[in-house]
Formats: C-alpha cells, sequence, structure tokens
C-alpha cells in the first residue's frame, strides 16, 4: 500500500470515532477530576485552562461540561461561568430525607413484579460494588453505589422518577468523595450494602422500609459531620 493510500486509511479509521465516545473520554477524566478532588466543589472551571490540561479543543470539553452539568456535578451560573456544585449541611439534609421518599416509592412501585431478573440485576449490581471497594478505587466505588441504588430506579419505568433521581446523582456523588477524602477511606464499608440488597429481596416490605430509612439516616450524619468539620477549619483557617 502507498503512503498516500496509508494516509486515506488511517484517516478514514479516525473519521469513523464516534463523536459521542471522545466527548465521553472528556467527561470521564473531568469527572475523576473533581471526584478525586482535583477540582473542588465550588470551583469555576475555565474552558481555556482545562482544554489544555486535558490536550482536548474547546468544542468537546464544552460538551463534556454540559453532559456534567446535566448528571448534577456542575452548574451553569449566568454572568460568572460554570462551577463544579457547591456542599452545605442544608443541601444534605435536603437530600437524604429527599432519597428516603424516592427510594421507598420506587420499591412500592416494583414490589410485586420483583423476578429473577430483578434479583440477578440487584445482586449483580452489589457484586460490582463490591469489586471496587476491594480494588480500592474510590471514584469506580461511588459510581457502583450510586448504580446499586440506582437499579430500583431503572427497574420501575417510572419516568418522572428516574428523572428526580437522575437530578440529585451529582451531589451524592460530590457528598460521599468529599467524605471519604476526609477519612482516609476507598468506597463505603464492604458490608455496608448486605442488609440493604437482602431486605430488598426479601419479603418484607415494612423490614425493608425501616432499612432504607437508617441507610440514608447512617449516611446524611456522617456527611453533615464532615461538612460542619470543614466549615469549622475554614474559619479557624488564618
Amino acid at each position: 500500500m502507498s503512503d498516500g493510500a496509508k494516509g486515506k486509511a488511517a484517516g478514514s479509521v479516525l473519521a469513523r470515532v464516534p463523536k459521542a465516545t471522545f466527548r465521553a473520554h472528556i467527561a470521564d477524566g473531568l469527572r475523576a477530576a473533581i471526584l478525586n478532588g482535583d477540582i473542588e466543589p465550588g470551583a469555576q472551571l475555565v474552558e481555556t485552562v482545562l482544554a489544555d490540561q486535558f490536550g482536548v479543543s474547546r468544542g468537546p470539553l464544552r460538551e463534556a461540561m454540559r453532559q456534567l452539568i446535566d448528571e448534577g456535578l456542575l452548574v451553569a451560573v449566568p454572568y460568572t461561568g460554570t462551577h463544579v456544585v457547591g456542599l452545605s449541611v442544608d443541601d444534605v439534609r435536603e437530600i437524604y430525607s429527599m432519597r428516603v421518599t424516592l427510594e421507598i416509592f420506587a420499591f412500592e412501585q416494583i414490589w410485586a413484579r420483583r423476578d429473577q431478573a430483578f434479583r440477578q440485576g440487584l445482586v449483580a449490581r452489589h457484586d460490582a460494588l463490591t469489586a471496587c471497594i476491594d480494588a480500592e478505587d474510590d471514584a469506580a466505588s461511588i459510581v457502583a453505589e450510586l448504580q446499586l441504588h440506582g437499579f430500583v430506579y431503572e427497574a420501575t419505568g417510572h419516568k418522572l422518577l428516574i428523572r428526580t433521581w437522575d437530578s440529585i446523582r451529582g451531589r451524592l456523588q460530590l457528598y460521599w468523595a468529599a467524605h471519604h477524602r476526609a477519612h482516609g477511606i476507598r468506597g463505603p464499608r464492604r458490608d455496608g450494602h448486605d442488609r440493604y440488597v437482602a431486605m430488598a429481596l426479601s419479603d418484607d416490605f415494612d423490614a425493608l422500609k425501616s432499612e432504607i430509612t437508617d441507610h440514608m439516616a447512617r449516611g446524611g450524619r456522617q456527611t453533615e459531620d464532615f461538612l460542619r468539620g470543614r466549615e469549622a477549619r475554614a474559619v479557624q483557617a488564618p
């Protein structure tokens, strides 16, 4: 094959790389930077700086940023630009109280329809979370934990409920990531979701509701404690 033909072949291969895949690759890198703490909550994102850091043009970077806005990790503030979502105790209280109601409602919708596929799917996501924890991959464990809890929402097929869940996923990722960094841990406790999964597959709906309430309350208290400590340190700093 001539050099010209080789060049054309290579060009055609590159041309077939899906644009969405390129955007997703940038979004993955930006998401990891946020969850790892390289970009702090509340920080403003400067497109020129990020494009240089990621070695990409501003077009696909903007598309990736829009994706993270949809995920709830970023927020576009009129006249001031795009920022990483901030963290506050009040936000934590609102989101965790909402999660209790949403998750119980989701299980109410699916309870009589939990077939073998549902059971296998829930167990598979729990196994995936455990694998991420064992690998000490904090960012992956946060995503896996969201996927585990998100499974029941997806199973309902309730479009408005799924959109509501999607709207709070980003903040949950930020809360968990910040909490893990503060305590030097790599994801949730390995057995932290064992009872949740067991109750979700049981025949005792009241026991499941109690577990959801307790499970969310523990997570909310831990995150609130972390944020209060962070705020106190900020006040004491010179």
